[in-house]
């Protein structure tokens, strides 16, 4: 149980410094990633998962797979997925969300 209350911007200036982020928001570091290029990388493995799931059920119906490989490869395909659509489903929400604030 917390005794003290906290003044919310030193909390938030605290929290800009660990993270590196500045005042505006943007990080201020010259090797951080910005958030497009996160999500393009983070697009890109899903494909790849995706892709190699595909491969990996392909061997199995040849037969040059084994089961437990297989399955490890659609779960983790399954998992992308969900993973792809729930962040979609957040995405559209906000886009609702900010489309429904009066001007």
């Amino acid at each position: 149980m917390v005794d003290k209350v906290m003044n919310p911007a030193i909390a938030a200036r605290a929290y800009g410094n660990s993270t590196g982020i500045g005042s505006a928001g943007i990080s201020s570091d010259k090797e951080g990633v910005s958030f497009s290029d996160f999500l393009k990388q983070k697009a890109r493995e899903s494909v790849e998962t995706m892709a190699e799931s595909e491969k990996m059920s392909a061997k199995a119906i040849t037969g040059e797979a084994d089961i437990t490989d297989v399955v490890q490869a659609v779960t983790n395909a399954e998992l992308t997925l969900n993973t792809v659509v729930a962040i979609r489903d957040r995405l559209v929400g906000a886009y609702q969300e900010i489309m429904r604030m009066p001007i």
